[in-house]
């Protein structure tokens, strides 16, 4: 009974109000484990390297403190404090960062006429072979007078610098292209004619135009089976996926994550063909829209045979964009579903093409009807304010814009918007922060209308 009592008095005189007011200190966070830190090192290395090389080979420059304040500003969450602390060092060839004591910096090489891959983790050996650097011509374009509302027109762009559509995107150029001839053209700080930039999914537009010509050569056909060799089995129900049902993003396939990162293969020195290839089905071929990597990816792997003789670079000379790149891993899979870097004006000469249905100086370098092809929603479709062609974004839902419009979008802003009927291209670069958008649609109608 002593105990009981003893109990009870101490019960009563325990301050548990103080006790309720004791706040609790939250557990500190984990610390980011070595497959982030090799990834955001990889993430370092490969965008320092494409953005100081590309401009360098483009005859302009990009110092490193530009590239910490635009590429490497607002990456992906789980990274963007890692590429912020971690050293790099830039060397003639190549570009490397540290990120663990017991393992070799992470490290991306430069090759002339390729731009730069990211080596695999654990890699220290030498760089590889040089390649054949392209043919880069100066070229100039004449700044003509628009028709239509010129101070609209001025509002519109500038509207896009000073972050009228949308709250804390970061425009760096704007280019406009009308009757074939450049009405606006405009850059951020840093930023110029000769600056390339990463094209991140606009490439997927790219791989199209790429996939176009190998059609137009009589090399692929789109309703014929991917060429995928690990697919070949027999019994393997993957297969039957088209070329097409890859371009429109209806493969059927799973793929990395719910959404559309694929960080080993970008960053992580991942082959294409080690991984893109290993997805399993989750959906009957061409039934399902699902945005992802790896169908562009895969698509362009089944037409690498004709990259021997028709590689990237040789259609984009043909196209007069000298000052783009389209990067590889490092086992020379070329990763058009992203790591293309190009100039705006590159950029404007790629959606030209497209407003006179794949003719280049007189010479027809697409099928004709190609741009219809590519226009055309015949697969399923996503939800939301576009809809999907064959690796291209169609404006066909929005007032005020017509609806053969076509984009190219890709990741932190870019986009290349193109209006046949109207003939005119509206090129937008941006190093848009994660979760800061720009808003093409609105931005399209402002220019469209000052154009009218």
């Amino acid at each position: 009974m002593r105990f009981l009592i003893l109990a009870a008095t101490l019960i009563a005189g325990f301050p548990f109000a103080a006790l309720a007011q004791t706040p609790v200190a939250p557990a500190a966070p984990a610390a980011p484990g070595p497959a982030v830190r090799a990834m955001a090192a990889g993430y370092k290395a490969l965008t320092v390297c494409s953005a100081l090389k590309t401009a360098e080979a483009a005859g302009g420059s990009r110092t490193l403190e530009s590239v910490e304040a635009n590429e490497l500003v607002g990456v992906y969450p789980e990274l963007d404090g890692l590429v912020r602390e971690m050293p790099v060092v830039i060397g003639q060839r190549q570009v490397s960062v540290a990120w663990d004591e017991a393992m070799p910096p992470r490290v991306a090489v430069f090759a002339p006429g390729r731009g730069c891959a990211i080596q695999p983790v654990g890699w220290s050996g030498e760089s590889p072979e040089m390649f054949l650097p392209g043919v880069r011509v100066n070229e100039t374009f004449v700044l003509a007078d628009p028709s239509g509302n010129a101070a609209l027109l001025n509002e519109a762009v500038e509207g896009a610098f000073e972050g009228r559509y949308g709250e804390g995107a970061n425009t760096t150029a704007v280019l406009v292209l009308q009757a074939d001839r450049v009405v606006a053209d405009e850059y951020g700080e840093g930023f110029g004619v000769d600056t390339p930039q990463r094209t991140w999914s606009v490439g997927k537009s790219l791989a199209g135009t790429l996939i176009g010509a190998a059609v137009h050569r009589g090399e692929a056909d789109v309703n014929a089976p991917a060429a995928i060799a690990d697919w070949r089995r027999e019994g393997d129900p993957r297969a039957a996926i088209t070329l097409d049902q890859l371009m429109r993003m209806a493969s059927g396939l799973t793929s990395d994550t719910a959404g559309n990162r694929t960080d080993a293969l970008y960053f992580g020195g991942v082959g294409i063909d080690e991984q893109a290839t290993t997805w399993p089905l989750i959906a009957p071929p061409g039934t399902r829209y699902r945005y992802a990597n790896n169908d562009t990816l895969l698509a362009v792997l089944s037409i690498a045979p004709t990259f021997a003789d028709h590689p990237p670079a040789e259609l984009f000379r043909r196209l007069g964009m000298y000052d783009t790149w389209a990067e590889t891993d490092w086992r020379g899979n070329y990763v058009l579903s992203s790591q293309v870097w190009s100039t705006a004006r590159d950029l404007a000469r790629f959606g030209q093409m497209y407003l006179h249905d794949g003719v280049v100086d007189g010479e027809r370098v697409l099928p004709e009807g190609w741009r219809d092809y590519v226009s055309r929603p015949s697969g399923p479709q996503p939800s939301g304010d576009q809809g999907y062609g064959a690796t291209f974004w169609l404006m066909n839902r929005s007032d005020g814009i017509p609806a053969d419009t076509i984009s190219a979008n890709g990741n932190r802003g870019q986009y290349v918007v193109i209006v046949p009927s109207r003939n005119i291209v509206i090129v937008r670069r941006g190093e848009d922060p994660t979760g800061k958008r720009f808003d093409v649609i609105g931005f399209t109608r402002d220019v469209l209308a000052a154009l009218d």
